[in-house]
């Protein structure tokens, strides 16, 4: 194994330029790397374990859709997802292609080594059940089965659950396929029809991670009827990030969160 030595520091967001030239774009995924594909239901919550090195990719095969999505060091789940720093330390109020996603300990967890929309939400938190009857009216399983009105909150706590987690483990979540716009005083605003049918985008794992999703809507989605949209999923492999990653080199402190992560395998 090469010996793992520190970056050196080479400036932060603030005063280093991005990588000069168009961004990487997902391509096709072989057939042999494929490990997993499923469709995920509007209004639905699925959790599993992302392997390092294996990259998730969530495609939207309606318009409309989002994901509100929470994410855990698998090995340390008090490592989690860390949307402050993630922000500040890449110094954007979006999520794309070269954007990673930090942990509590500075660690990367994810990578996004691809994306087709080129704006993810990072700040709008996720739908509640009050939220949903107060816009759309309460409509439960007993009266409607499949069809009733679902919410985020209760999905995050139901599968943080099956994971040995709670709901002190309910930290602020992303909005996959979703955009928020501001106004002069700092007010966020839904921006209605931001994805489109076909919209996908790629998470590079960097550590064993656990990942929490949803499929339930926008907790400022405007939409006049419920009815959040399915996902696909789909897992396959891929190789380690090289010396030239994109997603590496995207900004420095990227390379000290990837540092970072190789240091927890040692």
């Amino acid at each position: 194994m090469p010996l793992l030595v520190p970056p050196v520091p080479t400036g932060t967001s603030f005063t280093t330029p991005r990588p000069a030239g168009p961004a990487p774009t997902p391509a096709p995924i072989p057939a042999d790397r494929l490990l997993r594909e499923e469709i995920v239901p509007g209004g639905s919550a699925v959790s599993f374990v992302v392997r390092r090195h294996t990259t998730l990719r969530l495609a939207a095969p309606e318009a409309g859709a989002n994901v509100s999505f929470l994410c855990f060091n698998r090995a340390e789940p008090i490592d989690r997802y860390n949307m402050a720093d993630t922000l500040k330390g890449q110094h954007t109020a979006k999520l794309t292609t070269g954007c990673m996603l930090y942990s509590d300990m500075g660690r990367a967890l994810f990578s996004i080594t691809g994306d087709t929309l080129g704006w993810h939400d990072p700040l709008g938190g996720h739908d509640t059940a009050a939220h949903v009857a107060k816009k759309w009216g309460v409509l439960n399983y007993q009266a409607a089965r499949n069809a009733c009105h679902r919410n985020s909150r209760d999905h995050f706590l139901i599968e943080l659950a099956k994971h040995g987690l709670n709901a002190r483990d309910l930290v602020p979540n992303i909005n996959f396929f979703s955009k928020l716009s501001t106004d002069s005083e700092g007010q966020l605003s839904f921006v209605p029809n931001h994805s489109r049918a076909g919209d996908h985008l790629d998470l590079r794992a960097e550590l064993d991670v656990l990942i929490v999703l949803t499929t339930c809507h926008h907790p400022l989605d405007t939409s006049p009827a419920y009815g959040p949209k399915p996902v696909k999923l789909q897992l396959h492999a891929t190789p380690p990030p090289s010396p030239d990653d994109y997603c590496r080199t995207y900004r420095p402190e990227n390379e000290r969160a990837l540092y970072n992560s190789e240091l927890f395998y040692l």
